[in-house]
């Protein structure tokens, strides 16, 4: 039985399913409330066991797991920012960039372009 405690290193198992509920919903807006009734926790007591297990909050976990599969897109597909952005979750361009250039250090743009030339495809019309 899981008492929260995580003190062997294992996640507490009420965590690892609101890890898995924000990975399976991402792409949609997602809430702290709506996060914390799929975990069967209250919105405070998520919160706080929430930064206690995983290290950061949910709202930066959450733009996190976002920014990385928007830097996958990035690099593998041909979409416009913009689709990356709307399709990973985010509510506005403007939100996204922001996002992005505090995680990777530039914008998303500048982050596709320095991909493309490390692996030698600097046009995108490759496979």
């Amino acid at each position: 039985m899981d008492n929260g405690n995580h003190s062997n290193g294992a996640e507490p198992a009420r965590i690892w399913k609101a890890r898995n509920f924000i990975h399976e919903h991402f792409g949609e807006e997602l809430s702290l409330g709506q996060v914390a009734q799929a975990a069967n926790m209250s919105r405070n007591y998520f919160s706080e066991k929430f930064k206690e297990a995983i290290g950061e909050t949910f709202v930066r976990y959450v733009a996190r797991a976002r920014f990385e599969r928007a830097a996958a897109l990035l690099a593998q597909a041909d979409l416009r920012v913009s689709e990356i952005a709307f399709a990973v979750g985010f509510q506005s361009l403007s939100q996204f960039n922001r996002t992005f250039k505090r995680f990777a250090g530039k914008s998303p743009r500048e982050f596709r372009a320095a991909k493309r030339h490390r692996n030698g495809n600097g046009n995108g019309s490759e496979p």
